[in-house]
């Protein structure tokens, strides 16, 4: 039996039990056991991997895309699928020290300082938005774990996540959770994941953020930028090479033309072919643009041609 992974009990500052990753077999024999049918606890095992830190660096991302069968933990079953339009509201709890650099339920490395999240039925891996509702604070996380299993929690959070939501010296809080997409398998500095929440920051629209994150990935060496949740300052990017008004990112070729025609009376349009995560994008910029006034003023007659997402950047590499 392939072994998957679970996360073990231990008691937060509020006396509740949480799992965290790496459910051992001892824990397990309440659940149908290590010696059982595997029908109803597909997690047990003897503990998932821990990181050796002989090899060097933990890996970013990596894995596998996973979404697995039904399974049963503690009398209550989990019912794993591909949900498009998740959108709910419960309890976030959050898991760090004790299962740091431990293996996920996908074949990835849990760091606690990254802003993953473990999810009970989300496909693997996935980005999720999360919003605590009690300050407003919202952040974006790859999920790549399975959990929590305790009562109505629907998201248990790294321990970076928890800080930047401000719920972690709490334990819990109460968030919503809305599915986005999927995740790349392969984001080696998190990248993609920093790019994600640069577009929440610049609040494009859930169904429009991977596609603007495609285009970003990759400006971000390791740990830059500093991840900041919604509402904290930002940093600002240098400007080396002149501002452009990023109009619209189309997969379609065609598209791209049609809306660079629409607007060549502003001035220098083009397209710039991008290599994104799930196929090649065409970009349609307007630019470059000597100062940050003129930028955004173009980017005023832009959203007045009806591109309300436009945005201002500093030139691509």
């Amino acid at each position: 039996m392939t072994q998957q992974n679970l996360r073990l009990p231990t008691r937060n500052r509020s006396g509740y039990f949480v799992f965290g990753a790496g459910l051992l077999c001892a824990v397990a024999l309440g659940l149908a056991g290590c010696s059982g049918s595997s029908k109803k606890d597909p997690f047990a095992g003897i503990g998932s991997p821990v990181w050796d830190s002989a090899k060097g660096p933990m890996p970013k991302g990596g894995g596998r895309r996973h979404v697995g069968k039904p399974y049963q933990v503690a009398d209550i079953w989990f019912y794993p699928k591909h949900e498009p339009s998740y959108d709910k509201t419960g309890v976030a709890s959050w898991y760090g020290p004790k299962f740091n650099r431990r293996m996920t339920s996908n074949g990835e490395w849990f760091d606690m300082e990254q802003l993953t999240a473990a999810h009970t039925t989300m496909e693997l891996p996935s980005y999720a938005k999360v919003t605590n509702l009690e300050n407003g604070r919202e952040v974006i996380v790859r999920v790549n774990d399975r959990g929590p299993f305790v009562n109505d929690r629907i998201i248990d959070m790294s321990k970076r996540s928890a800080d930047l939501l401000g719920f972690r010296g709490r334990g819990k809080t109460t968030a919503r959770v809305q599915y986005i997409g999927r995740a790349p398998i392969k984001d080696p500095a998190y990248g993609h994941l920093a790019a994600m929440n640069d577009e929440l920051q610049r609040r494009t629209p859930l169904h429009q953020m991977i596609a603007g994150a495609n285009l970003r990935d990759g400006r971000y060496g390791e740990g830059q930028p500093t991840y900041v949740a919604s509402g904290d300052h930002v940093p600002v990017n240098s400007d080396r090479g002149g501002y452009y008004v990023q109009v619209a990112a189309f997969s379609d070729p065609g598209n791209a033309q049609r809306t660079k025609a629409a607007l060549a009376d502003l001035g220098d349009v083009h397209i710039k072919p991008a290599s994104g995560t799930l196929g090649p994008l065409y970009r349609v910029r307007v630019g470059p643009l000597n100062n940050h006034a003129s930028a955004q003023t173009a980017l005023e007659q832009v959203r007045a041609r009806g591109h309300h997402d436009a945005v201002v950047n500093s030139s691509f590499n």
